[in-house]
């Protein structure tokens, strides 16, 4: 099982044991038949579980191989708990079951918590826009991502992953393991790919941004002011209401809304979300001046 994979705009390349993206190490794959083989028995050990979780990512968008996270995170055991407290067949924590509604006993529920699973992978991928930031953002949480990107200027996983914990460094690794075993790392790299052009193609230099670049969601609610996250993003009220249409009314309405924002500013807004929100309290909690 040995791939070759060239891209002129990326320099994307995947030869038997490792993945480079421009220069930069994204993979170490264990490309063994003892590691494939061990994978695809554990598949075909858990054909009925399988079944379930691909027809759970497939209604929600979610390509089949997301399951590869299952496979990684449990061996699809629902009865496992980590040392960290992660519970059931995806391992969730305790607040980020809550923030899907799952309680603490339903995490070992295999029908509730990969309907969840299934919900928090497509919106993570509404956010970040490639599944390869989705595993790590999984394992590692929002904030860490957003440090990440934050800390590398960029918010290319080949760049910014020097700055997340090397454990989560490591599930990504074996999650493209996984991926390898099961013949799915090319679509998985080739969504990476994607992803990276349209960053490039769609977000204008010196500091001019399309109105079509790929925008990333965020939750805020009405005690937010949108002037404010205007002035601390340094980006004009009007550029907000361009890529939020119909947010004051939103918000008006029913006190809270999605914000989209591109994906150069979300680390900057996410890091900067409870300074915001003390300082849009303080001057009256005003959606719009």
């Amino acid at each position: 099982m040995k791939t070759v994979f060239k891209n002129i705009f990326t320099g994307l390349m995947l030869a038997g044991t490792f993945v480079m993206v421009n220069g930069q190490f994204l993979a170490a794959s264990d490309t063994s038949e003892a590691s494939v083989r061990k994978y695809n028995n554990i598949i075909n050990g858990n054909k009925e579980i399988v079944e379930f979780i691909e027809h759970s990512l497939v209604e929600k968008g979610v390509p089949k191989h997301l399951r590869n996270l299952a496979l990684i995170e449990s061996n699809f055991n629902r009865n496992i708990t980590s040392g960290a407290g992660a519970v059931g067949m995806w391992q969730f924590m305790t607040a980020h079951a809550n923030q899907y509604g799952l309680t603490e006993q339903e995490r070992t529920d295999v029908y509730k918590s990969t309907k969840t699973a299934a919900i928090s992978l497509a919106n993570l991928y509404k956010k970040y826009g490639d599944w390869i930031t989705v595993v790590a953002a999984y394992n590692c949480g929002e904030g860490n991502i957003a440090k990440a990107m934050q800390a590398a200027g960029s918010t290319q996983y080949h760049v910014f992953s020097q700055y997340l914990p090397g454990e989560t460094i490591n599930h990504v690794k074996k999650y493209l393991n996984a991926c390898y075993a099961t013949g799915e790392l090319e679509s998985v790299l080739n969504n990476y790919n994607s992803s990276r052009l349209n960053k490039v193609f769609f977000t204008e230099d010196g500091g001019n941004r399309n109105s079509e670049a790929p925008l990333q969601e965020t939750e805020i609610n009405a005690g937010f002011s949108l002037d404010v996250i205007a002035r601390e993003l340094n980006v004009q009220l009007n550029e907000i209401l361009a890529w939020n249409p119909g947010i004051v009314e939103e918000l008006q309405k029913k006190g809270e809304s999605p914000l989209y924002l591109p994906t150069d500013l979300m680390p900057d807004f996410l890091l900067k979300k409870n300074k915001i929100l003390f300082r849009s309290i303080k001057e009256g909690g005003k959606v719009q001046q």
